[in-house]
């Protein structure tokens, strides 16, 4: 089950936080290490920092985007200070974000996301996410280093995943009951919104109300049965542009 939890570095600087950070990973169990953009990847500094890890940075994966990051996993938490002008469901203690966490890898696939060393996530990249999460720190100097962050959410994520019972012989969920990857909620509202412009409901672009649609979705963690549901009541909804004379 570890297996299926994933950590993501985006844009990372410093080449030296890699290694750091895979070494963070392997002290807990995890293995799955995905770069965004890294700016100088491989490196021999990665591979010293990682000190005895370099089997994590051997097996890193080198992504050209977040959205390629995570699109197969079902669930993606941001490490971020939270973000109140982005309404995701917010972790406020990472002990809880992480019992979360594995219950969904027992299944699927998901991951946990870092952002760059001085300016962290973007919104947009947040907007990859359906949580995030925060480190409670000193509200005078709050400031984690990188892989001190890795290592925080990943001893929590190890310590979730050591308190389940021992004699808990999962049974695998149907995939129906199962929560949507990322990729497949991308989708969704990408139907969303061409429904809702063909509709007039927008005129143009709304950035504000698709964010705040895209955070009740995230809120009400429809399953993929009940996604397939809302696709199929949207593609009622959208004008039949099939000729009549083509119609048996």
């Amino acid at each position: 089950m570890l297996a299926n939890i994933r950590i993501v570095l985006v844009q990372t600087f410093h080449p030296g936080n890699i290694g750091a950070s895979a070494r963070a990973m392997k002290t807990m169990g995890l293995t799955d290490l995905v770069l965004v953009n890294p700016r100088c990847f491989p490196d021999p500094e990665a591979s010293r920092l990682a000190a005895g890890a370099e089997d994590v940075i051997d097996s890193a994966r080198v992504v050209a985007s977040l959205a390629d990051a995570v699109s197969d996993c079902v669930q993606v938490v941001g490490a971020s200070a939270r973000l109140r002008s982005l309404p995701l469901p917010h972790f406020d203690e990472p002990e809880t974000m992480a019992s979360e966490l594995v219950s969904h890898a027992v299944d699927d696939p998901v991951a946990l996301v870092f952002g760059r060393e001085r300016s962290g996530l973007t919104n947009g990249e947040i907007r990859c996410c359906s949580h995030q999460v925060s480190i409670p720190a000193n509200p005078d100097y709050g400031i984690l280093n990188l892989s001190q962050a890795v290592q925080v959410l990943a001893y929590e994520t190890f310590k979730a995943w050591r308190q389940r019972p021992e004699n808990d012989h999962h049974q695998p969920r149907p995939a129906e009951e199962r929560q949507p990857t990322r990729e497949q909620m991308e989708h969704f509202h990408d139907h969303l919104s061409r429904v809702m412009q063909a509709s007039g409901f927008l005129t143009q672009p709304h950035a504000c109300t698709q964010t705040q649609l895209q955070a009740l979705f995230a809120r009400a963690r429809p399953s993929r049965k009940e996604l397939s549901l809302l696709r199929g009541l949207l593609r009622s909804l959208e004008p039949d542009t099939t000729d009549a004379s083509d119609r048996s």
